[in-house]
């Protein structure tokens, strides 16, 4: 019997600094697809920005890219926390590079009504963490690039964005802020 679990990171949670400062024993194991999905910043953060999740669509040809990471069964009671009650854990059918079937879980909220607002925006240090994430893991390019184009937000809580980007090394710091 396996004490491991893989986990499909499609948010902020695909950059690895951050997937580990949460939980250690987290480990890069393939990227993947969840087609039928589409990616949307409009999750209703407790801080008042925009968080990712994902939603179903009829169009199967949609997808979204994401990390398959692999982590002590143990640990999962931590991530839950993080990602706190808005939040649930499913299982879910992936496809992989070479489009074979693996299944993993991953966090959607649990419910859109409540908790989603397609108004709101992301933080530019929340928005950085999933670009961080999608370039480390070298998504497409076009995937990349619709994520780029999110429109973010500055955090007024410059305490929170320096813990936030603290993880990163200094001159992926002064990247973003370049950005901004």
């Amino acid at each position: 019997m396996s004490n491991t679990t893989l986990y499909f990171a499609y948010g902020s949670n695909m950059a690895l600094a951050r997937l580990r400062a949460r939980i250690p024993s987290a480990r890069l194991y393939r990227n993947a697809r969840l087609p039928g999905y589409e990616l949307k910043f409009h999750k209703k953060g407790a801080d008042g920005s925009a968080k990712c999740d994902v939603v179903r669509s009829e169009n199967r040809s949609l997808l979204v890219h994401g990390v398959l990471f692999e982590f002590d069964i143990a640990e999962k009671p931590i991530l839950d926390v993080f990602e706190g009650p808005r939040y649930e854990s499913h299982r879910v059918e992936l496809l992989t590079a070479n489009d074979s079937v693996t299944e993993a879980f991953m966090y959607v909220v649990a419910d859109k009504a409540a908790h989603t607002d397609h108004r709101l925006k992301p933080f530019h240090w929340y928005k950085h963490h999933v670009l961080h994430g999608a370039r480390e893991a070298r998504l497409p390019d076009d995937y990349i690039a619709d994520i780029a184009a999110v429109e973010s937000q500055p955090d007024h809580d410059e305490e929170r964005t320096r813990r936030e980007l603290s993880i990163y090394p200094e001159p992926a710091v002064r990247a973003l802020f370049a950005m901004i």
